[in-house]
């Protein structure tokens, strides 16, 4: 399955892989020249530590240069009216009035209004205009949201 980003989802993505290749590696490497310089490796806690930084480090390396290559940029129209990656959408559900942003699993941060294209809602939502009611089925049970804006 494709998994869509936003643009703005790609640039962080290729800032933290530029970021772990220059700074992390470097910061990690002079940690462990520092403690292989204190002698006996085997019971070097600090340069044990520094090994699994390394591997953690190189690890993300390759998670993040794999979505890169492997992500879809989804495409933004400001002029469609009707809901899209990156549409920023405010909709009413049982009163309470919702701010969402839709854009693709890699980036979504539902405490900070982030959802995804692929979430209940997030699938509910797309294509639909304001002044659409769509039906979801959530963890909690079926709620009603009613489209009040897309942006």
């Amino acid at each position: 399955m494709t998994k869509f980003l936003t643009p703005e989802g790609l640039k962080k993505l290729e800032e933290e892989l530029a970021m772990r290749k220059t700074e992390m590696r470097q910061k990690i490497a002079e940690i462990i020249k520092e403690a292989k310089e204190q002698g006996d490796l085997s019971e070097n806690a600090e340069y044990s530590e520094a090994k699994r930084q390394q591997s953690d480090n190189e690890r993300r390396i390759m998670e993040l240069e794999n979505d890169v290559r492997t992500s879809q940029v989804a495409s933004f129209s400001e002029e469609c009216n009707v809901v899209q990656m990156g549409s920023k959408v405010k909709a009413k559900c049982n009163g309470d009035d919702f701010d969402f942003c839709i854009v693709g699993s890699n980036e979504a941060d539902p405490l900070g209004g982030k959802i995804s294209n692929e979430s209940p809602i997030g699938q509910a939502l797309m294509g639909k205009s304001a002044g659409e009611k769509v039906k979801v089925n959530t963890p909690a049970g079926e709620k009603e949201y009613m489209v009040l804006e897309v942006a």
